[in-house]
């Protein structure tokens, strides 16, 4: 831990004079980096859990705490998992010790830390062998001591297949001794309060679980301390379970509790035989998960309208200043079906849009604010609207609000579709699905070089009828995926776009 601003460091500063938010001084927003600026730590706050923070996200390569200030500088791998990490705490409030927190990007591309600095460097590797699944060292042992409740607060997101406590018993205790967990529904999500003996097996299991998929692509593990030490618990049944006194009764009209389950120190029922169990989300994925995302149709959250900004003007309208016939798609539609797009009148490089529910409004935020569209960096934000309105009969808007309640784009018109399980990030590689038998290689790369890009690798899958296509950059492949997904390749074949998690 750095005692102090200058060690190990050359003079860094990011605006900022002190942990409080100085009125005199008003901080440009800095570009996107991979070095994140994080202030108003608590005083007793750990390296570790300053890398507890980024660890949902990616690699976390370095980090320089500034103990007298209460700030940190974080080093994530990658500079998309550090947009994705401030993407998603824009939204979600981020705590170290129940205290709130603020990141934002730094100033600095890089750490250049003190390379003699083995603490620092101990610490890393040893939150990255927890987050493998290893034994943590001494050292992080007494860091990780620092957690204050042995009780984690667990939010099942993404829930295609019922979570059981007996589920839950057995990949957490993995962790150390589970002594209590209770269940309960809360806003349209399954959530269970889990005791552990000590904090420290507490701050293990939330270093290594959050963010990951209980079963493959769904039943995604956010974790929070909870602000309660000890957990009451009256019955032993399926939604509460005291392992430590298996003599409670069951409650009235609930299965009694199997006394095979009471805890032993012998026990070692993990889940690591079910296909796909525990395989970690790619950093935005679980993002974007951890945001809110629930793939069950019909539960709204909050508003389900979008306001997207700094669009490129020309794109979005033609020169008459009227949206061109048809419109675009948007590539809001890869993260949920988009029902009505509104320009601004007064402020055309802007759009309202309005999708099905607030979970698929959430999703798309994640994952599209701050990324590069037509030569511009967007920003999209929830907005105040509930919905947007369509123009009254007989009123000429100019042709400003589109409906596309009955566009053949929308993917997710079908509860628990396959493609609520193939939602990634935007990246640089595309996924390209119902492809004809008789269209080649050679047919698509120049089909997806027409817009001006470049392809930089291809890749058929075995059948021929999916394909993997690598554009130059992440915004030539928003912008290719935004003009040929549902693109008629003759008869009624249409191309299917995705973003994948895979490269080539």
């Amino acid at each position: 831990m750095y005692s102090s601003p200058n060690s190990g460091v050359s003079s860094i500063s990011d605006g900022t004079s002190n942990g409080s938010d100085s009125k005199k001084q008003k901080v440009e927003e800095a570009p996107p980096s991979r070095v994140l600026h994080i202030r108003k730590l608590p005083n007793e706050a750990s390296e570790t859990e300053v890398i507890a923070l980024g660890l949902p996200f990616g690699k976390v390569t370095n980090i320089l705490t500034l103990k007298g200030k209460n700030q940190a500088f974080l080093e994530m791998g990658t500079e998309e998992a550090a947009i994705t990490m401030v993407n998603y705490y824009s939204t979600v409030t981020p705590h170290v010790r129940n205290v709130p927190v603020f990141i934002q990007y730094s100033n600095h591309k890089e750490l250049k830390t003190d390379a003699g600095n083995q603490r620092t460097q101990a610490v890393l590797q040893a939150v990255s062998a927890v987050q493998s699944g290893g034994s943590p060292s001494s050292d992080v042992q007494e860091a990780l001591a620092a957690a204050s409740s042995p009780v984690l607060r667990i939010i099942i997101d993404n829930m295609f297949y019922p979570v059981t406590l007996d589920v839950l018993q057995q990949i957490f205790s993995k962790f150390g001794t589970v002594m209590k967990i209770i269940t309960f529904t809360k806003n349209n999500q399954f959530q269970a309060l889990l005791q552990f003996s000590d904090p420290v097996n507490a701050q293990q299991a939330k270093l290594a679980l959050d963010g990951q998929n209980i079963y493959n692509s769904c039943c995604t593990l956010r974790i929070d301390f909870s602000k309660l030490v000890n957990l009451n618990v009256k019955y032993n049944n399926d939604k509460s379970r005291d392992y430590t006194r298996p003599e409670l009764p069951a409650g009235d009209g609930q299965p009694s509790m199997d006394p095979s389950m009471a805890y032993s120190k012998d026990s070692n029922s993990l889940l690591g035989k079910i296909p796909g169990a525990m395989n970690p989300l790619s950093a935005a994925a679980a993002a974007a998960a951890a945001a809110g995302r629930v793939a069950l149709g019909g539960q709204a959250g909050s508003s389900g309208v979008l306001l997207a900004s700094n669009l490129n003007e020309e794109v979005s309208t033609h020169e008459s200043g009227h949206p061109p016939p048809p419109p675009p798609p948007h590539p809001q539609g890869v993260y949920g079906d988009v029902q009505r797009v509104k320009i601004l009148y007064n402020k055309k490089d802007s759009a309202l849009i309005q999708m099905s529910d607030g979970n698929q409004a959430q999703l798309a935020m994640s994952h599209l604010n701050g990324q590069k569209m037509y030569g511009k960096i967007i920003r999209v934000t929830l907005s105040k609207h509930q919905t947007v309105a369509l123009p009254r009969d007989g009123l000429d808007d100019q042709g400003l609000t589109k409906d596309f309640g009955n566009s053949p784009l929308h993917r997710f018109k079908k509860p628990g579709s396959k493609n609520f399980q193939n939602i990634f990030p935007p990246s640089a590689t595309l996924h390209l699905s119902n492809i004809p038998q008789d269209v080649s290689e050679d047919d698509l790369r120049l089909l997806f070089t027409n817009g001006g890009g470049a392809v930089k690798a291809f890749k058929f899958f075995q059948d021929h009828k999916m394909a993997l296509l690598q554009m130059t950059t992440v915004e030539e492949a928003i912008q290719t995926l935004m003009d040929l997904h549902n693109y008629n390749m003759g008869g009624s074949q249409h191309l299917r776009v995705s973003f994948s998690k895979s490269t080539i």
